[in-house]
C-alpha cells in the first residue's frame, strides 16, 4: 500500500495524495510553476531554494531523469506536489525515474492531489506556507507551520551560492573575454551559454567584494538570478553599488533586482509571482512580444528608479516591469530568464547583447 500524506497550507486548506519521493516532513512557501516540460530543470533550480513546487502539468516523470538537464548540484525545492506521477518513464536519456531521484535526494513529494485547485487558491489568495507531511494530522501540521519562519525572512541566497570561487569547463585556452558571474544561485545554462560564445567563465560566491571580482580582471559582470527577498541581501547590494560603472553588468531575475536596489529604487512582493514558460513581455523599443521564462515572487518598483534609468521591457499579464537599462553606463537587467530551460529561448539573444557591450567597452 502507498502511504498517505498531506499537504497542508497555512490558511489551513488541507490537501490528502500518496507519498512519493522521500518519505519526511517539509515545509516552505507553495508556489506553482505553469511549463508543460522540465521538470528536472525546476527541481534543480536555486532559484526555487525555501519552495514547495506544484507544477501545473497533470503529468510528471514520464520521461525520467537524465545526465544533461540539471540545472545545479542537486535538488534545490524543498518539496514537490503533483498530479500524477509517473513510474515507468520512457526516454532514451532516462537514467532514474522521479521517485527514485528525489528518494535518493531526501526529498519528499506527494501526488495525486488536485493541483489545478491548489494553483487557483495560490492565485486567488496568494503565495503561502505550507507542510507535506505523512504522520501528522492537519491541525499537528498547522501548529507547526505557524512556528516556523516565513518565507520572506529567510537569506536564501547564502544556502545555494557556491562555496570557493570556480571557472565553468575551462579548456586551457584563451578565451576573447574573461566574465565574473556572481552566484546568488544561478543556473548552469547561464553558464553553458557564455561559454559557447567564447567565454572564460569565473563564478564567485555571494559575498565576494566588489575589490576582488575587479581582481579577477574581468571583462564583464554577471549578477545571476537566485531565491528569496532582495531586501534581504544588503551585501551583495553593497557590492553591487561599488561594480557599477567598472565594469559591464548585466543581472538576470534577482541580479536585476540588486541593481534597482543599489541604485536606490525598491522592490515589493508579488501576489503569487511569475513561474513559467509562457509569460508575454513587451520589448518597449521595438514594440515586440517575446514570450518568456520566469521564476521570481518579486518585482523592481519603476517608479522609484532615478534619473538616467529607463524601463526597457513589461510584464503583458500584469503590467511589472521586466527590464531596465542605464541611459549612458553598460548596465541592464532582464527579469525573466533568457537562459530558459525549461522555456522558450526568444530571448537568449541578450547574452549576445552583453557580449556585444562587453567587446565595446573592452575596445
Amino acid at each position: 500500500m502507498t502511504k498517505r500524506a498531506i499537504l497542508v497550507l497555512a490558511d489551513g486548506s488541507v490537501y490528502e495524495g500518496n507519498c512519493f519521493g522521500a518519505e519526511a516532513d517539509t515545509y516552505g512557501e507553495v508556489v506553482f510553476n505553469t511549463s508543460m516540460v522540465g521538470y528536472q530543470e525546476m527541481l534543480t533550480d536555486p532559484s526555487y531554494a525555501g519552495q514547495i513546487l506544484v507544477p501545473t502539468y497533470p503529468l510528471i516523470g514520464n520521461y525520467g531523469v537524465n545526465e544533461q538537464d540539471f540545472e545545479s548540484a542537486k535538488i534545490r525545492v524543498n518539496g514537490f506536489v503533483v498530479r500524477e506521477e509517473c513510474p515507468v518513464p520512457s526516454h532514451y536519456l532516462s537514467r532514474k525515474t522521479l521517485h527514485q531521484y528525489l528518494a535518493e535526494s531526501g526529498t519528499p513529494g506527494i501526488s495525486g492531489v488536485d493541483t489545478r485547485a491548489i494553483t487557483r487558491k495560490l492565485r486567488s489568495h496568494g503565495v503561502m506556507m505550507g507542510m507535506i507531511t505523512s504522520d501528522k494530522t492537519p491541525q499537528q501540521a498547522l501548529e507547526k507551520l505557524n512556528n516556523l519562519p516565513d518565507y520572506g525572512a529567510v537569506d536564501f541566497v547564502k544556502e545555494v551560492t557556491t562555496d570557493a570561487p570556480y571557472q565553468w569547463e575551462a579548456n586551457g585556452s584563451d578565451s576573447t573575454y574573461n566574465i565574473v558571474v556572481l552566484d546568488c544561485g544561478l543556473k548552469y545554462s547561464i553558464l553553458r551559454i557564455l561559454r559557447r560564445m567564447d567565454c572564460d567563465v569565473t563564478a564567485v560566491p555571494c559575498t565576494t567584494s566588489a575589490a576582488d571580482i575587479l581582481k579577477l580582471k574581468p571583462d564583464g559582470i554577471i549578477l545571476s538570478p537566485g531565491p528569496g527577498n532582495p531586501e534581504l541581501l544588503g551585501y551583495i547590494v553593497a557590492t553591487v553599488k561599488e561594480l557599477i560603472g567598472k565594469k559591464p553588468i548585466m543581472g538576470i531575475c534577482l541580479g536585476g533586482q540588486l541593481i534597482s536596489l543599489a541604485l536606490g529604487a525598491r522592490t515589493f512582493k508579488l501576489k503569487f509571482g511569475h513561474r513559467g514558460g509562457n509569460h508575454p513581455v513587451r520589448d518597449l523599443s521595438t514594440g515586440k512580444i517575446h514570450i518568456t521564462a520566469q521564476n521570481h515572487g518579486y518585482a523592481t518598483d519603476p517608479t522609484t528608479l532615478p534619473d538616467g534609468w529607463e524601463l526597457t521591457h513589461v510584464n503583458l499579464n500584469d503590467g511589472t516591469a521586466e527590464g531596465l537599462r542605464h541611459k549612458e553606463l553598460p548596465v541592464f537587467s532582464i527579469q525573466y530568464h533568457s537562459e530558459a530551460s525549461p522555456g522558450p529561448w526568444d530571448r537568449i539573444s541578450h547574452f549576445d547583447d552583453f557580449v556585444k557591450m562587453v567587446k565595446g567597452e573592452k575596445k
